[in-house]
């Protein structure tokens, strides 16, 4: 039944997962972080929930205008579960806007593959790493994909290796510029602390080191499973996915990272863990494994966000 549901692209699909992150969101934002109601706040609130609602609608035009999966919304759906999962992600403004960004570079970076306006793509991926990285510093480090995304499609031209350069010169002339105005010239030097200051704390959080160990390890057996399974696919496809799971293991790292500075921008590292996840069900051959596996994915993560809400 969810297969014949979500195995399609219809309206209603959305309609549905859209409806249910509106219900998750105020429902963590009221009764887990036990938030006052302000109209000033709720305002704000609300633009954050639209951003984090039009991601899932980002995601869907990435993965099928770049041909990553079928005519299904198996990624979106696995977006919408590790957000369950990880139910307390869409308590953190910083971590929706972080991720977002991140999904408009990695959108310009996929686009690549068609080797037209190479350098305007890759000026444009560059400045959507450095907004994102105004919310979280540690998520500088995926200019680290841009310049992975520049060999893969298109090494050989000296000028492309230099586009990330001119992006990162032209966004602080423009950071700084606002800052003056703003009368705050030093919010950058404070912003870009990279600290490493909770380690031992990080360590000692048992319970969330299991969680992110296990869903870390799920995504990478995943992602190996759907590599495996990719001898059919095409070339363009395959390379899609290289940059996707690159994408993802930069993203553990920035989460690492980040969590030893008291963050936890786990958000950052869905879009690629769905990718891998919707991909996986959608290689499944046999109907009733299929169903069987996302029965099972969806009772896993509803029993999992059953027990962060009782324990919490």
């Amino acid at each position: 039944m969810i297969s014949g549901i979500f195995g399609k692209t219809k309206p209603i699909n959305y309609v549905l997962l859209l409806g249910f992150i509106f219900i998750l969101y105020w429902f963590v934002y009221f009764y887990v972080s036990n938030n006052s109601i302000e109209p000033a706040v709720l305002v704000w609130q609300s633009l954050v929930l639209l951003i984090l609602l039009f991601s899932v609608l980002v995601i869907n035009f990435v993965v099928n205008r770049n041909q990553i999966t079928s005519a299904n919304s198996y990624v979106a759906l696995y977006f919408i579960l590790l957000i369950l999962i990880f139910s307390r992600s869409v308590a953190d403004n910083n971590a929706i806007f972080c991720s977002f960004f991140l999904l408009l570079a990695c959108r310009r970076l996929l686009s690549l593959r068609s080797l037209k306006n190479i350098k305007l793509k890759i000026m444009d991926a560059t400045l959507w790493v450095l907004v994102a990285s105004l919310f979280y510093d540690w998520t500088i480090l995926f200019l680290l994909l841009v310049y992975i995304a520049i060999y893969i499609y298109e090494p050989k031209n000296l000028k492309n290796w230099l586009v990330p350069l001119v992006s990162i010169i032209v966004f602080v002339l423009l950071s700084y510029a606002v800052l003056i105005l703003a009368n705050n010239e030093g919010y950058l030097l404070q912003h870009y602390q990279f600290a490493l200051d909770n380690i031992q704390e990080v360590f000692a959080d048992w319970k969330l080191n299991i969680k992110l160990i296990i869903y870390a390890l799920l995504i990478a057996i995943t992602a190996l499973a759907v590599f495996l399974k990719s001898g059919k696919l095409g070339l363009g496809r395959i390379i899609n996915l290289r940059v996707i799971s690159i994408y993802f293991s930069i993203s553990i790292l920035v989460i690492i990272l980040s969590l030893m500075a008291g963050d936890l921008p786990v958000l950052i590292s869905f879009f690629p863990g769905a990718v891998f996840l919707g991909k996986y069900v959608e290689m499944i051959k046999r109907k009733n494994i299929k169903e069987m596996v996302l029965y099972a994915s969806v009772f896993t993560a509803f029993l999992v966000f059953a027990a962060d809400i009782l324990i919490k």
